[in-house]
C-alpha cells in the first residue's frame, strides 16, 4: 500500500439530475429532498457516500484491502467478528481488553476501503471500536429552487392477491376470473426536472494518520467520485452526472521543509474561503434544464498561497487531477 496521505484537501463537486429523482426523502413518500424553507434541492451525505462505496465495491472486486464494510444486505457484525478471528482469534465477549479491540479495529482499517475513509462506529457486536474518518462530506445543495413533480404512471399487470396461494396454476385460475381492467392499476413517480447540485468535502490528513489513508485510497476517492453514477444507473435516479470535481490541496509555502510539511498537513486557509472561490452562475432567467445553462468561474486571483487547485478530467479510462491548469466549462477570473 502507498504512503499514507500527508496533505490537507478540500474538494467541491457539482452533480445534476434531469428528470429524476436525486435522493428521495423517505419521511415524505419518497419525494425529492428539499429545504422546504426556500425549496432547493438537497442530496444527503449518506447518499454520496453509498455511490462511492458501490463503485469502489465494483472496480476493485470487494476484496482487501478495497473491500467494502458497509455493503448492501449485510450483517456488520459478522465482518466484525471476523476481524477479532483474523486479529486475535477469536473473541469471548463484547468487553474485549483494549489491546484486543485496537488489533481488530488496524485488522478492519487494513481490509475495508470505506473504513479507512470515512471511518465507523463497529461497538455494535464483537467490539472493533470506532474509527474516524478523514473523509468528510456536506449535504449536497441545489443552485436554484427545484420543482419536486408527483407524477401518475401505469401499470399493465398486478401483483395479486394479497394472500399467498399455493400454486401457480392457482394464480392462473384467478388471473382468469379477474375483467382486465383489474388487472392493471396506476402508480406514482417522483421526480424534478433538472437540478445542479453543490457537495463539498473535506479530507484530514491527521486523521489519514490513524486509518492508513493512503495517497492510492485518495486517487481511488476522486475515481469514484467521478464515476459513482456512471454505474449506479437506475430509472428513479433519471440521467444523474458528475459534471465537475475541483480540489484544493495545500502544500505550504514556509522555506523551512519542515514546517512547510506541516502547513501542509494543517492547512493554509480556511475551508470556506476556498469554497467561496467558486461560483456558479445561471446564464439566464428561464429556468435551468442542462449543465450547459449555467457558468462556472474559478476565482483564481483569491487563492490563497500555500493552496492549490486541481480539476478531475476522465480521460483514457483514467481520473486525473490536473493540478494549476485550466480545465473545459470552467471560466477562470
Amino acid at each position: 500500500m502507498s504512503k499514507v496521505i500527508t496533505n490537507r484537501y478540500e474538494f467541491l463537486y457539482l452533480v445534476d439530475c434531469e428528470n429524476g429523482n436525486p435522493n428521495g426523502d423517505p419521511d415524505a413518500g419518497n419525494a425529492p429532498r428539499v429545504d422546504p424553507e426556500d425549496m432547493h434541492g438537497l442530496i444527503s451525505d449518506v447518499a454520496v457516500k453509498r455511490r462511492v462505496r458501490n463503485y469502489v465495491q465494483a472496480a476493485y472486486g470487494n476484496q482487501a484491502p478495497n473491500a467494502i464494510f458497509v455493503a448492501h444486505s449485510t450483517n456488520l457484525n459478522r465482518s466484525i467478528a471476523l476481524a477479532h478471528e483474523k486479529a486475535n482469534g477469536g473473541y469471548t465477549s463484547k468487553e474485549a481488553p483494549k489491546d484486543r479491540v485496537e488489533k481488530a479495529r488496524k485488522w478492519m482499517c487494513d481490509v475495508f476501503y470505506d473504513v479507512r475513509t470515512f471511518g465507523a462506529v463497529m461497538s455494535t457486536g464483537p467490539n472493533a471500536g470506532q474509527v474516524r474518518g478523514p473523509v468528510q462530506m456536506t449535504f449536497a445543495r441545489s443552485v436554484d429552487p427545484v420543482l419536486p413533480l408527483d407524477i401518475s404512471i401505469t401499470r399493465v399487470a398486478v401483483a395479486e392477491p394479497k394472500s399467498i396461494l399455493p400454486s401457480s396454476e392457482a394464480y392462473a385460475e384467478w388471473e382468469s376470473e379477474q375483467q382486465e381492467s383489474k388487472l392493471r392499476t396506476m402508480g406514482r413517480k417522483s421526480l424534478i426536472p433538472y437540478g445542479l447540485y453543490i457537495g463539498k468535502g473535506f479530507i484530514s490528513a491527521n486523521l489519514a494518520q490513524d486509518t492508513g489513508f493512503s495517497e492510492e485510497d485518495l486517487s481511488i476517492l476522486w475515481e469514484a467520485l467521478v464515476r459513482m453514477y456512471e454505474h449506479d444507473r437506475s430509472a428513479s435516479k433519471g440521467l444523474m452526472s458528475v459534471q465537475q470535481l475541483i480540489v484544493f490541496r495545500h502544500v505550504g509555502t514556509d522555506s523551512d521543509l519542515q514546517q512547510r510539511a506541516q502547513q501542509a498537513k494543517l492547512g493554509c486557509a480556511p475551508a470556506h474561503t476556498l469554497f467561496d472561490l467558486i461560483e456558479v452562475r445561471k446564464n439566464s432567467d428561464e429556468p435551468a434544464r442542462t449543465f450547459a445553462d449555467y457558468e462556472v468561474v474559478f476565482h483564481k486571483s483569491k487563492l490563497p498561497n500555500g493552496v492549490e487547485v486541481g480539476f478531475a478530467g476522465d480521460t483514457n479510462g483514467t481520473v486525473d487531477i490536473l493540478w494549476n491548469e485550466t480545465t473545459d466549462g470552467v471560466v477562470v477570473a
